[in-house]
C-alpha cells in the first residue's frame, strides 16, 4: 500500500469499522467465556455490555476487567492489520469504544460505576497507543529495492536506482541514480 495520497472512500471506512467492531466483540467474548464463563453459572450478554459486572469487588468482576485488557491488546493487532496507518488509529480506536459505549447504554443503561469508565478509558489508550506504535513501526521499515547490475544495451547504460560505481571512459566514476528519466540518466549526481 502506498501511503501518498488519501482517497475518501467512505464505504471502506464503514467497512474497517464494522470489521473492527465484530473482530473486538468475537475476541471479547473469547475471553469472557475463557475467564468468567468457567466462573459462572450462566454466562450471557450481561458481561459484554452490563456495566455493573465490571467491578472491582469480586473475582468474576476482576476476571473481565482482565478479559478487556486482554481484549485492547488484541485490538491494537486488528488495527495492526485493517488501518495499517499510525495517523487513523486514535480515530478507528475512540469509534469502537464509542459503539461499544452506545451499545452498553442501550442494553444496560448509561454506566454509573466509576470502574467501568476507567477500565474502559485505560483499553482505548491502550489500543490507541498500542495500535500507532505496532503501524509506525511497520511504516518506518525498509521498502526494499531490488538492485540489479547496471547493463549497456545498444551502447547506452541502463542504471537501476542506487549506489554505483563505473569504470568508464578509463576512470572510475562514484554516481548516486535518484531515478530513471525517460532518456537515460536523470538525477544522478
Amino acid at each position: 500500500m502506498f501511503y501518498g495520497a488519501t482517497i475518501w472512500d467512505p464505504w471502506l471506512i464503514v467497512g474497517q469499522i464494522v470489521c473492527i467492531q465484530c473482530l473486538y466483540y468475537l475476541s471479547l467474548g473469547l475471553l469472557l467465556s475463557l475467564f468468567v464463563g468457567t466462573q459462572v453459572p450462566r454466562f450471557t450478554l450481561h458481561y459484554f455490555f452490563n456495566y455493573s459486572h465490571v467491578s472491582a469487588s469480586s473475582f468474576v468482576g476482576w476476571c473481565t476487567i482482565f478479559a478487556y485488557f486482554i481484549n485492547s491488546l488484541a485490538g491494537a493487532g486488528y488495527l495492526l492489520v485493517l488501518i495499517e496507518r499510525a495517523k487513523k488509529c486514535l480515530d478507528f480506536s475512540a469509534t469502537l469504544y464509542i459503539i461499544h459505549f452506545f451499545f452498553c447504554l442501550v442494553y444496560g443503561g448509561f454506566p454509573t460505576s466509576v470502574t467501568w469508565w476507567i477500565v474502559n478509558a485505560s483499553c482505548l489508550v491502550i489500543t490507541a497507543v498500542l495500535g500507532e506504535w505496532l503501524c509506525m513501526r511497520r511504516e518506518l521499515k525498509d521498502i526494499p529495492i531490488r538492485s540489479t547490475r547496471l547493463a549497456v544495451v545498444h551502447g547506452e547504460i541502463k542504471p537501476v536506482i542506487g549506489e554505483r560505481v563505473l569504470f568508464l571512459e578509463g576512470y572510475w566514476h562514484y554516481i548516486i541514480v535518484k531515478d530513471i528519466g525517460i532518456g537515460g540518466l536523470s538525477g544522478v549526481e
